[in-house]
């Protein structure tokens, strides 16, 4: 199988991070989700990312326990983005704060100004001089960690877009990858060609690839394929039908709790 250039997406556990991988997917880059609980030392290691993002998600990261980004991350050297419970584990992690409280939670559209300075990850951003994007988080970063500037702020957060461009560290507090953030696209495509990636894997290749990859797996054997109806069970049967034909077996279970014609 062709190997591409990776991004991994370390999931916290937000509701849109699918929606991260879909971006990207868009740009052409090659990315996979892995739950922050899975992603280790030896974990980032194996799989060599050339960028990493970290997602939003439920959690406080004034709590303890909660979770965290794997230490080695921070000495990989490739570019990494926090979005919301991303920025606030990068900012705590490295040496900022992070607070609940105060006033400063934000849900629903906020209005971000740029500071000064540009930010490469914000070319394209702010022809009328401030954007609409999608916030949606209860703790504030209250202090950002050494070695970052400040990029942009809204209303109830002052930090809401940070960076380190020396290490290629960028952290935002709002959510680029919904349609809420009009240019969230834009700041995706803007990272990922600062990553380097050249945009080469493409969803009609993969498909390819997976098809022969399940026939070289199957040789001349038999396959059942249980099959719900669903999205992931019906282009599962759909490859391998494609790979082996009349060798895969379907096996479908009206249980009578389904939708009126549905089976």
């Amino acid at each position: 199988m062709t190997q591409h250039d990776r991004l991994l997406i370390i999931d916290f556990g937000s509701q849109v991070t699918q929606l991260i991988a879909r971006r990207l997917r868009e740009l052409n880059v090659y990315c996979e989700i892995h739950p922050y609980n899975k992603v280790d030392d030896s974990f980032l290691k194996g799989f060599a990312p050339k960028a990493v993002i970290l997602s939003g998600g439920p959690d406080s990261v004034t709590r303890a326990g909660s979770p965290r980004a794997p230490e080695a991350l921070w000495s990989l050297g490739v570019p990494v983005l926090g979005i919301c419970y991303g920025q606030q584990t990068m900012m705590q992690q490295l040496g900022g704060l992070v607070e609940s409280g105060h006033g400063t939670a934000e849900f629903g559209r906020a209005f971000l100004t740029p500071t000064a300075d540009s930010l490469s990850i914000l070319d394209g951003w702010f022809a009328d001089g401030k954007e609409q994007v999608w916030m949606s988080h209860g703790d504030h970063v209250s202090r950002i960690a050494p070695g970052f500037t400040v990029y942009g702020t809204s209303p109830n957060a002052p930090f809401a877009v940070t960076a380190d461009v020396s290490r290629n560290f960028y952290a935002v507090q709002f959510h680029p990858e919904v349609h809420h953030t009009p240019k969230g696209a834009k700041l995706y495509e803007n990272f990922v060609r600062l990553a380097g990636f050249s945009g080469d894997w493409t969803m009609d290749a993969y498909r390819e690839q997976a098809i022969a990859a399940i026939r070289s797996q199957v040789g001349d054997k038999k396959v059942i394929c249980a099959l719900s109806g669903g999205v992931d069970s019906s282009v599962t049967a759909i490859l391998i039908h494609e790979a082996i034909g009349d060798q895969l077996t379907c096996v479908f279970v009206d249980h009578g709790l389904l939708r009126l014609g549905e089976a």
